[in-house]
């Protein structure tokens, strides 16, 4: 079994959200943990529409880490209900809430309840860069080809 790192969880209001799960893996394999939004009265998205769910919850993620705010496929494909910013990144020194931004790209309106799974956090290690200017980059192959110059 891989060592898994402790991400602490902290409730923005203890007594408001104590009827709220903790993240939660669904599955021994899953990669993501669900996350339940903390509304306090249904939230109707508009067709393209937007919105920020809170989720009642605070983390302290450890150093060399990121939290990634990923789509939950089901809800995607139930109700057109996805993660705006997919992945959102939350950074090891964020201490706010954290919040999903939900768009509804379906045909219709969509409703978030209280406790509704509305998107999975999965870590990841984090690799930093050192940028540095140059006046020339190596040549390779592609080139400057972008958007569709590999045929796709």
């Amino acid at each position: 079994m891989p060592d898994h790192p402790p991400i602490a969880v902290q409730r923005v209001d203890a007594d408001r959200d104590r009827d709220l799960p903790l993240p939660a893996y669904a599955t021994a394999d899953a990669a993501g943990a669900d996350v339940y939004a903390a509304l306090e009265e249904p939230l109707i998205m508009p067709p393209l529409g937007r919105a920020r769910v809170p989720t009642g919850l605070r983390l302290h993620i450890p150093s060399g880490f990121e939290v990634q705010v990923r789509p939950r496929s089901g809800l995607a494909w139930n109700q057109g209900l996805t993660v705006l910013n997919a992945p959102g990144t939350i950074d090891a020194d964020y201490r706010g809430e954290v919040m999903v931004l939900l768009v509804n790209l379906g045909a219709e309106p969509a409703t978030v309840r209280r406790g509704d799974r509305i998107a999975q956090l999965v870590l990841a290690p984090v690799q930093r860069a050192t940028f540095a200017l140059t006046d020339q980059l190596q040549s390779s192959v592609r080139g400057a080809g972008g958007f569709g110059s590999t045929g796709a």
